[in-house]
């Protein structure tokens, strides 16, 4: 028995020891890079296979064979991949969205670059570098370890403050937290990144030469081996060296030992399965219950307005899918698997591509749905009789759909990196413990429909279904529900800052992923008459996933030339062509994440003639003749561009920013000698902002200078409104907008720049009126303490933000006023004391459910939704704010004077003071009864400034408590009835604010 436990444990550490360098090699690549290399394992196959190609095929000697691919190929392909893939990708500015995807598109690469090399089959002829004796791999792995941490270390000379790291692992941390900083700092961020890429790459290719004499030594399975020993990196928390190597050595002789236990009764084949895939089930608890290793977005988000699918593109798309039915034979066959994995690629639509939240375990849904469907055809799953094939696949689509929930669930406080390993790590676990496992799934067959028995038949069948799946998830794309999961994806804060509850609306799109994947397998089972695992293993879920992503997310068209495009290649081309076109495809994603029709959009626009074609004299006579030209009305939007024209949104001033995809701001207009820090003074600095140039303005202000207006501030007429006409009144039911105008008011109180004017329109109450009609609720905070690890960023801060009044938080940076926000509104939960609106103590409550109570906000940096239009943008918070008011959005609109051909231009790309306004908007179409406001002055010019006091004035004269967190003090002035003032996390003075600011606070 002595002799058995340590044979076993010695066979573990031979194992272990691989598993140690994995573990090393992606940690050390995640701290170099930040990114998660889930290519790790195809450069282990990769290079595992080029061994066996020079010591066996080519007759090299094993020292040679071992040097050149170590030392050599392993680091130059980390190196390739840094310099051609992940460093245009760094530069472009880092997004971990792409990065990951690229990630992935590389393992696919490399996959059927293998397969295409190497063939499909499995190997066992690889060369053995280290002896089976499980001392020269184990100290083989502790002295790699022993390395990387005396690289990464200082010597124990140095001073205490400087021991943790060498200046080479700062160099590393400084390249992954900001590479644009770190190479203004005097970094070399490209030999720093391709240092990182390098050694991981050789830890790679050194676990593949380590395990391929005792694994199947094939492109699929290895990769797959190797990425379920992930474990060991994400129990490490992607940082920790010795844990890396203590869990791995850990689970590999936990594994060994399990080995020798043979159970009794019916769960003796589930124990087995655990025993062997203790791996796996170390991936599981560290993906899904361990807290996420990141926290940013790893998805491909959509960052400029959708592209409109082609003219005719769905006239096509019917045609080619009809024309199998005039095949035969062979070709006939292979056709009935496009429209069945059609369906199941258009639930990665409707999660990733339309709800924003990453899926590497649909594979496992599919696999269920067609594994399902064949026990219930059968009469072999329990609890429930034999059913008719069609009847049983519906079942199991209901079958299937709860369980969506496994993926679902981790969605709600997981993102990015963990996100997208707690999906795999449900795949991995579905192929391992129940595709694999001889007692679901021997002896099991699956036939087609009655009536459906041959292929052109079924075909018909199978086009009626995806036919009602394209219905399906064309209603779960538009509509309310496909507003919200579009705001979802484009800003998940903003989208609960609106009033949607993410947490169900995530669980809803796995869900429906689930549902629609678990169709599309079983249509696949069906048409392939037969349960086959491999078609549903985890490597596959990577493909379909890249393949989607790749020819465009939130394409319903490009999900369906994707099944075409992976069931023509695999049938008509070498084994591993379509994997390799996807991951070429994937590798390059960065350079087009809408998809490649709008790549081709996007270069054919660029190799048009930039002159356009004049007329000579003489035609020009002869036009003018045969049609008079007639003058273009004002504001009317170009058919061919799609933008307005000059009076549809006002041109871009001196000093405005414009969002550019993605979110990043420019500048509208070089500096010049008024453009600049000129435009607006600094903050505290007690003067009035100077003008913008006369020439350059499109916005009047008639009202004379006062305690409440800046000097100078005399925009024209707002695009709206002609000179001498009243435009239409707001709308009431919304806060400002039922306020009449004070008698007398008449030309010293025009409405804000930008909005509209006339009789009814909201009202700019005089200085020092007092509000009209305060309502009944305010907000109040009650000893609120947060604290982070030992600093401590509020400590009992009490406040009120009280209807009718405009209550303002001042001071330095770091006091603690955008902390005290967020607990006010929600998305941060205070360690001590209470939140209470009326009565009620709001605390606990996220952030959907306070919008829903009346609270809503807006953020300093801008929260709208990209891909979705003006009046979308604002229709989400109209849809799920504290009332259900369908004429809310429109409302809101006409108040902030968006109702022009302004409201049918995307989000993506318009003017920093439009989006404030379409942000403001959507804030207000929910009909709140306190308005949060964090920096809404930051990148708006003196008379969008001017204007947005002006509408605060008017909403809290209508009644709405108002709270300011601004560093602007002069707005401050201006609008705020309160001002408290913070410093280290306590409000040291409150007060009026002409009293407050008098004495200098605020920083």
């Amino acid at each position: 028995m002595a002799s058995l436990t340590y044979d076993l444990t010695l066979a573990g550490l031979s194992v272990g020891s691989a598993a140690a360098l994995t573990g090393i090699g992606l940690i050390v690549t995640h701290r170099a890079t930040g990114v998660l290399n889930f290519a790790h394992g195809a450069v282990a196959m990769v290079c595992a296979f080029l061994l066996r190609q020079f010591t066996v095929e080519w007759g090299w000697p094993l020292a040679l064979g071992t040097a050149v691919t170590l030392l050599v190929v392993a680091p130059a392909i980390g190196v390739a991949l840094e310099r051609f893939v992940f460093r245009p990708l760094a530069v472009l500015g880092g997004d971990p969205a792409q990065t990951m995807v690229a990630s992935i598109g590389v393992f696919v690469l490399l996959v059927g670059g293998a397969a295409l090399v190497w063939g499909t089959g499995a190997r066992a002829d690889a060369p053995t570098v280290v002896s089976a004796d499980p001392w020269g791999q184990l100290a083989v792995a502790l002295a790699l370890a022993a390395a990387v941490g005396a690289v990464l270390r200082s010597p124990k000379g140095r001073p205490p403050r400087s021991r943790r790291r060498t200046r080479f692992a700062t160099e590393l941390r400084a390249v992954v937290d900001d590479r644009p900083l770190a190479v203004l700092g005097g970094i070399d961020a490209d030999r720093v990144a391709a240092a990182g890429w390098a050694f991981g790459s050789f830890t790679a290719g050194l676990t593949g030469v380590l395990l391929a004499p005792y694994v199947r030594l094939d492109p699929y399975g290895m990769p797959l081996l190797v990425m379920e020993v992930m474990a060991v990196a994400v129990a490490a928390r992607m940082r920790s060296l010795p844990v890396a190597v203590v869990v791995a050595l850990g689970v590999a002789v936990g594994q060994s030992q399990l080995t020798r236990l043979h159970p009794a009764g019916r769960a003796e084949p589930l124990l087995q399965a655990v025993g062997a895939n203790l791996f796996v089930v170390a991936l599981l608890v560290s993906a899904l219950v361990l807290p996420g290793i990141g926290t940013r977005d790893a998805l491909p988000r959509t960052a400029t307005a959708r592209v409109a699918t082609p003219p005719g593109a769905w006239i096509v798309a019917v045609v080619l899918f009809l024309l199998p039915l005039g095949f035969a034979g062979s070709d006939l066959h292979t056709s009935v698997q496009v429209p069945a994995l059609g369906v199941v690629l258009l639930s990665l639509v409707v999660v990733t591509g339309r709800g924003g939240q990453i899926s590497l375990g649909q594979a496992a849904y599919a696999g269920l749905g067609a594994l399902f469907t064949a026990l219930l055809a059968a009469g072999r799953f329990p609890g429930l009789p034999r059913l008719p094939e069609l009847a049983a696949l519906a079942v199991a689509v209901l079958l299937v759909a709860p369980l969506g929930v496994l993926t679902g669930w981790p969605a709600i406080r997981r993102h990015g990196l963990a996100l997208a390993l707690a999906t795999f790590a449900v795949g991995v676990g579905v192929s391992r413990f129940v595709f694999a496992q001889p007692y679901a799934t021997s002896g099991l067959s699956l036939d087609r429909p009655a009536g459906f028995g041959g292929d052109r038949a079924y075909y018909v069948l199978e086009l009626g279904l995806l036919t009602t799946a394209l219905l399906a998830t064309n209603a779960l794309r538009r509509g309310r529900t496909g507003r919200a999961l579009a705001a979802l994806r484009d800003h998940e804060p903003g989208a609960s800052a609106a009033g949607v509850r993410v947490p169900a609306l995530k669980l809803a799109a796995f869900v429906a992923g689930a549902a629609l994947a678990a169709l599309g397998g079983g249509m696949l089972g069906m048409g392939l008459r037969a349960f086959d695992a491999a078609a549903y293993d985890p490597v596959r879920g990577l493909l379909w996933f890249a393949a989607v992503v790749v020819l465009g997310a939130d394409s319903v068209l490009g999900a369906l030339a994707a099944a075409a495009l992976l069931v023509g290649l695999d049938a008509g081309a070498r084994g591993g062509v379509a994997a390799a076109l996807v991951g070429v495809l994937a590798v390059l994603v960065g350079r087009f994440p809408g998809g490649p029709y709008e790549a081709l959009r996007t270069a054919a626009s660029r190799l048009r003639l930039r002159r356009e074609v004049s007329l000579t004299p003489l035609g020009s006579r002869v036009r003018r003749r045969l049609r008079p030209v007639a003058p273009r009305p004002a504001g009317r939007v170009s058919p061919h561009s799609g933008t307005p024209g000059p009076a549809a949104v006002p041109a871009p001033r001196s000093g405005q920013r414009h969002i550019a995809p993605g979110g990043s701001r420019s500048d509208a207009t070089p500096a010049g000698p008024h453009t600049g820090p000129a435009a607006r003074p600094a903050p505290g600095s007690g003067q009035n902002r100077p003008a913008p140039p006369a020439p350059d303005t499109d916005r009047s202000d008639t009202t004379p200078p006062g305690p409440h207006t800046r000097q100078g501030a005399t925009p024209p007429p707002p695009p709206h409104t002609q000179p001498g006409t009243a435009a239409p009144a707001p709308p009431r039911g919304l806060p400002g907008a039922t306020a009449p105008a004070p008698r007398g008011s008449g030309p010293g109180a025009a409405a804000p720049s930008g909005y509209r004017t006339g009789p009814g329109a909201v009202s700019v109450p005089r200085a020092g009126a007092e509000p009209r009609a305060p309502l009944s609720v305010s907000l109040r905070a009650r000893g609120l303490r947060v604290g982070y690890g030992g600093f401590t960023a509020l400590d009992g801060v009490d406040l009120d933000v009280r209807p009718g009044r405009v209550t303002a938080v001042v001071g330095p940076n770091g006091a603690g006023k955008s902390t005290l926000f967020h607990c006010l509104a929600g998305t941060l939960r205070p360690s001590g004391g209470r939140v209470l609106l009326g009565g009620r103590d709001i605390t606990r409550l996220p952030a959907h459910a306070r919008t829903r109570l009346g609270i809503a906000r807006t953020f300093q940096q801008l929260a709208v939704f990209p891909s979705l239009t003006v009046a979308e943008n604002v229709r989400v918070g109209a849809e799920h704010g504290r009332t259900a008011d369908p004429e809310a959005a429109e409302q809101a609109l006409r108040l902030l004077g968006l109702d022009g051909p302004v409201r049918a231009l995307p989000a993506a790309g318009l003017p920093t003071g439009t989006l404030r306004r379409v942000e403001l908007a959507r804030a207000l179409a929910g009909r709140p009864r306190v308005l949060l406001l964090d920096e809404p002055a930051a990148g708006l010019d003196a008379p969008e400034a001017t204007a947005l006091a002006r509408v605060l004035r008017a909403l809290a004269a209508d009644g709405t408590a108002l709270l300011v967190v601004e560093h602007d003090l002069d707005l401050v002035a201006d609008l705020a009835h309160t001002v408290h003032v913070m410093v280290a996390g306590r409000v040291v003075t409150s007060g009026p604010a002409d009293r407050v600011l008098e004495r200098g606070y605020g920083g």
